[in-house]
């Protein structure tokens, strides 16, 4: 260990300062700069998830048109469109918890590859991501229970 410079020393640029008590100052107004700077990048990158997804739901909507047949796969698109643009709608008005939306999101993902993909899939496979839903399923349970306040987890 070091011991510590005298004040006004000059110090060169591969002199290092061992001082772990340093914290680095932001002023009241960069934070409040920072702060608004990263909100707006997030309501437009949210605006653009939002813009992307209804352009994909659009495109499905055409392809199913065009082929006069629903599938449960496009069904299955559909719901994860939705619960897309619901995750979008939580972020942005910050009502409900945000870190659900993807807990579900990957649960119908997976559901939807089990039943595209349950014929040509090796049976364990199939028992393996039967065991993720499940385990998705649970930290949701788990994550919506301990973050209401008032109940004991």
């Amino acid at each position: 260990m070091n011991a510590p410079t005298p004040p006004g020393t000059k110090l060169s640029g591969n002199d290092m300062i061992d001082d772990s008590s340093f914290k680095p100052t932001v002023s009241g107004a960069e934070h409040a700069v920072a702060a608004a700077g990263f909100h707006l990048v997030e309501r437009v990158l949210l605006i653009l998830v939002a813009l992307m997804t209804i352009g994909g739901a659009l495109t499905e909507i055409v392809a199913i048109y065009q082929s006069w047949s629903i599938t449960l796969a496009d069904i299955l698109q559909m719901f994860l469109y939705t619960e897309v643009i619901g995750m979008v709608s939580v972020f942005y008005t910050g009502k409900g918890a945000t870190f659900i939306y993807p807990i579900f999101i990957a649960m119908t993902a997976l559901a939807r590859l089990i039943v595209l993909q349950s014929k040509e899939m090796a049976p364990e496979n199939i028992v393996f991501e039967a065991s993720a839903i499940l385990l998705l399923a649970v930290a949701a349970v788990v994550i919506t229970r301990i973050s209401r306040p008032g109940t004991v987890a």
